[in-house]
């Protein structure tokens, strides 16, 4: 009983110092609502095929496509939505200006009160298994509709939704040719509630061949593998930046590759470290925010490389992070539109209303996760934290 009554009071902790950063967030950034948004541009694509992850799938196909278009896939973080993501980090804009399709899986209040991707629960984060599972349907389902080059699939997302790229990363990195972490943990760092809070606000220390252990014992793939772009704040403290580092450990383990980067030089005034392989290729980069907190790095403006809007979590530093993430893969060789799309009005206040509401009338049917048998204190705790189903 003393060790259970230990463990509530810890989680108890550390929902509370959860829930002040969500609110410390929400009132210290610039708020989104007042914005205008595209929300009409995100085609949703219900009963999509296979949905063990009870996802919701939307899109943006361009007017115009790059010949062999590529695909980005783009998983949002706590308390956000696709269209407030897509608002905020600019990936529509882009796919625009570049001729790519981005897809967006966007979660269910029933899965996670707090909308955040399962990334912690095994459940969600092993191979053709639930919301990964969910996620790599609607990758299929996309290269199909749009003839998306097989070679050219990537996916990125912030704080859970980095930490959900990791688990796609790890379980199918045959689909991805590339992979942006941003603010997010390694794969496999947490296969529960309280080792998640650890991970998240204290990290978690391994080998780089441990790490990468997780990683190769995700699938039979043996390579090659994702190049992958890492990306956090210094002053982040919702997730540690202790685990930018343990993310490098990763996949230069997994590459094969020192943990020592090859170079170093300065990009819009920040550090950008890159990992090069025997072929002389750039397949691994990092960039430490300094200052920054929780969130995605943001150039905002109408300057040639400025994408986004900022908000809760989305955050002016003068870099923008979608921009040289889809450089770093490619996608930006050619302009097929020669301006910057415009986004067409209506506030992202109406859309997060409308899609919270669509969520509960609950399109497709709601699948109900299991609760650990804990104890009724623990499961609410959990529950209220969005750490639990």
């Amino acid at each position: 009983m003393q060790r259970l009554g230990s463990m509530i009071h810890q989680l108890a902790r550390y929902r509370s110092q959860w829930e002040g950063l969500m609110r410390a967030a929400a009132t210290n950034e610039a708020p989104l609502e007042p914005l205008k948004t595209a929300l009409q541009r995100l085609v949703e694509t219900e009963n999509f095929g296979v949905n063990p992850g009870n996802l919701r799938m939307f899109t943006y196909a361009p007017p115009e496509l790059a010949s062999s278009p590529g695909l980005v896939v783009v998983l949002h973080g706590c308390t956000q939505n696709a269209a407030g993501y897509d608002l905020g980090s600019g990936w529509s804009v882009l796919a625009e200006r570049y001729g790519f399709v981005v897809l967006f899986p966007e979660q269910r209040e029933t899965n996670n009160p707090k909308r955040c991707f399962n990334w912690f629960q095994t459940g969600d984060t092993e191979r053709d298994r639930g919301e990964v599972a969910s996620i790599r349907e609607m990758v299929e389902i996309a290269i199909r509709k749009h003839g998306i080059d097989r070679d050219r699939v990537f996916v990125t997302g912030l704080s859970a939704g980095g930490a959900m790229t990791a688990a796609m990363l790890a379980t199918y990195p045959e689909v991805f040719a590339g992979g942006a972490i941003i603010a997010g943990l390694p794969y496999r760092c947490a296969t529960s509630v309280s080792e998640a809070f650890e991970c998240m606000f204290q990290g978690q220390t391994r080998p780089a061949g441990e790490w990468g252990d997780l990683v190769r014992q995700a699938s039979r793939h043996r390579g090659p593998w994702p190049k992958v772009s890492v990306w956090h704040g210094s002053a982040d403290a919702t997730v540690k930046p202790i685990n930018a580092g343990e993310i490098i450990k990763q996949w230069t383990d997994v590459h094969g590759l020192s943990t020592s980067a090859s170079r170093s030089e300065t990009v819009d005034g920040y550090p950008r470290r890159v990992w090069v392989n025997d072929a002389g290729e750039d397949v691994i980069e990092e960039y430490i925010i300094s200052g920054m907190a929780h969130g995605t790095p943001l150039a905002t403006g109408n300057d040639e490389n400025h994408y986004g809007v900022a908000g809760p979590f989305l955050i002016e530093v003068g870099i923008s992070s979608s921009y040289h993430i889809a450089k770093f893969w490619g996608l930006t060789g050619s302009i097929v539109s020669q301006h910057k799309p415009s986004l067409r009005a209506e506030s992202l206040a109406d859309g997060q209303a409308r899609t919270r509401q669509e969520d509960r009338r609950g399109r497709g049917k709601d699948v109900p996760s299991p609760i650990p048998n804990v104890g009724g204190v623990i499961v609410r705790a959990l529950k209220a934290a969005g750490l639990m189903r």
